[in-house]
């Protein structure tokens, strides 16, 4: 994965994983979720290897998944009614998904790698990105769950 790594200049993410942002559009909006503005778009590559998982977290705005190359990707969505899981990539649930403004993501690879895409919409801004396990409240009401996926905190 190293040759990855090098080729698309991927820096570590603070959720696990690697990442670049690609494309970040000049256009800014009002989103409506967050007083300031934000960029229209925003567009990252986003590669996990083995061993390595994008942990429970959420942004404010809708985030599109894409799968580029390498093994089909799991990727989880914690919200009011519950825990699900769907496989981006061959032989999966198709090569994209959204993730919707506000909700918990968790993913994996289920191989060596997978390299993706991800779209947010109005665009990413760290203001508005949060981790599950630092909100006392959330985390609480995914443990009564017993969702099976605590190793993703």
């Amino acid at each position: 994965m190293e040759n990855l790594i090098k080729k698309y200049a991927l820096t570590p993410h603070p959720e696990g994983g690697y990442f670049r942002e690609i494309y970040r559009s000049a256009q800014t909006l009002q989103s409506g979720r967050v007083p300031q503005k934000r960029n229209a778009v925003t567009h990252i590559y986003f590669l996990l290897v083995k061993g390595q998982i994008s942990r429970f977290h959420r942004v404010i705005h809708d985030e599109i998944w894409n799968f580029y190359e390498g093994d089909p990707l799991q990727l989880i969505q914690f919200t009011t009614t519950g825990i699900g899981a769907k496989t981006l990539g061959p032989g999966g649930n198709g090569y994209a998904a959204v993730v919707p403004g506000n909700t918990w993501q968790a993913a994996a690879t289920l191989g060596r790698y997978s390299l993706m895409g991800c779209t947010v919409a109005p665009g990413f801004d760290f203001a508005d990105f949060s981790f599950l396990r630092d909100i006392p409240d959330e985390l609480a009401r995914f443990r009564a769950g017993q969702t099976g996926y605590d190793s993703f905190l």
